[in-house]
């Protein structure tokens, strides 16, 4: 997922990408699409998570706000914020 922000207190333009197949942090389809993104928008910053911060489903739209993952059961009861361990 990227999120472009135009302006400080503005809401976030959301681009999503998937891959059935691959992970898709190194699909070159997917990673020239991001850069295009970031160069369409004028991006001139940038934060990036170093690690994956959780499942790809999307909570109060895959599933229940408030539960976890039915898909994930790898993410249920992790602190995704902070150390990634089970709390």
């Amino acid at each position: 997922m990227l999120g472009i922000f135009l302006h400080e207190d503005g809401e976030a333009i959301i681009h999503r990408y998937f891959s059935d197949d691959a992970d898709a942090r190194y699909t070159t389809e997917i990673q020239e699409s991001v850069l295009a993104r970031l160069r369409e928008h004028d991006v001139r910053s940038l934060i990036m998570m170093e690690e994956i911060f959780g499942c790809p489903h999307e909570e109060g739209i895959d599933y229940p706000e408030g539960e976890s993952c039915p898909q994930c059961p790898f993410w249920k009861g992790r602190d995704r914020f902070a150390t990634g361990d089970r709390v």
